[in-house]
């Protein structure tokens, strides 16, 4: 069974960085997508960053330019570096994973069927 497990969330002021990883495990050489979503308390979840198991690399407007995508197929893992926080992006961090295209783009969360629990990430003003 596949298994995602997010780490690396934490506290940091306007301006400032943080990594955060998603660990893989368990049969995952069928994903098509790999993407990082948001959700922040009575806001809709949304999606961050994706990456497509060819190589394109997808951003949500409100973060292109402050956070790259990229993995580590060594270790099965998938990394969002985040640059220049803002406090709207505070919210929990969430690793998930899609075996097909569904017809659906790489922000549908309803296309993912495998999620990891989370991961906060607060940022202070």
């Amino acid at each position: 069974q596949v298994q995602l497990v997010e780490s690396g969330g934490g506290s940091t002021q306007s301006g400032g960085s943080l990594s955060l990883s998603c660990a893989i495990s368990g049969y995952a050489y069928s994903f098509i997508y790999v993407a990082w979503f948001r959700q922040a308390p009575v806001k809709e979840r949304e999606g961050v960053a994706a990456i497509h198991h060819r190589g394109q690399i997808y951003y949500d407007q409100t973060v292109e330019g402050r956070c790259i995508i990229f993995q580590d197929t060594a270790k099965n893992t998938v990394y969002l570096q985040m640059n220049s926080l803002k406090p709207e992006d505070s919210a929990v961090y969430y690793c998930a994973a899609r075996t097909a295209e569904y017809g659906l783009e790489w922000s549908r969360p309803l296309a993912y069927k495998h999620w990891g629990q989370g991961t906060q990430v607060t940022v202070s003003s």
